[in-house]
């Protein structure tokens, strides 16, 4: 059986790289470290390498998976999103998604009322611009409406001041032409031509 022959720190401090027969064997965290009380000259089955690394392989992922969930609210679909663009391995995901569940950072109506609480003051949207938006995250339809109906959005304050901020395009234009690149541009916003109009009816 492979024997332990060296344990050494790795830089981080939080981790610590265990050699098997004067080779590198795998790395570990502390708290695994400690836990299965590893030393040197410390016989370790297959089986028990194997079963190390994967409880290792987990902390580690878990680490940098909490790192990304705490820095704002996350969709489920973000999470799902995050597991394939770090290729974490199949058999790791449902205990990581249920450990962020259980710590409550997981949350798709918190992170839809989130997103729609930014988009409101820093990156202005119609409620149709919105929708898809968070339909493109992942977030249920229902969710969205549920949402949407709580939250109190002035799309026509919001499209006013979308107007006025880039008012320098249209003030050279004819009155009609202004008109019609005003509309344009508040439909790609995510407006409603209802919202639209009422809009460019008071200017």
């Amino acid at each position: 059986m492979p024997v332990i022959t060296a344990i050494k720190p790795q830089k981080s401090k939080k981790r610590v790289n265990i050699y098997l027969d004067y080779k590198f064997g795998f790395g570990i965290d502390l708290e695994n470290f400690t836990r299965m009380r590893l030393r040197v000259e410390m016989e370790l089955t297959q089986k028990e390498i194997e079963e190390i690394v994967k409880k290792s392989e987990f902390q580690k992922t878990l680490d940098k998976l909490l790192r990304f969930a705490t820095l704002r609210p996350r969709s489920e679909k973000e999470v799902k999103d995050w597991f394939r663009r770090r290729t974490v391995h199949e058999s790791l995901h449902e205990e990581l998604f249920n450990r962020l569940k259980r710590l409550d950072l997981i949350d798709d109506m918190r992170f839809t009322q989130w997103w729609i609480e930014q988009r409101t003051s820093f990156k202005p949207r119609g409620k149709r611009a919105l929708e898809a938006e968070l339909r493109n995250k992942g977030i249920k339809k229902e969710i969205i409406s549920e949402v949407l109906e709580e939250t109190e959005v002035d799309e026509e304050k919001m499209a006013r001041e979308l107007l006025g901020k880039k008012a320098y395009r249209w003030k050279n234009l004819s009155k009609l032409e202004a008109r019609q690149k005003m509309g344009a541009f508040l439909a790609r916003k995510g407006f409603n031509w209802e919202i639209i109009e009422k809009v460019l009816n008071k200017l």
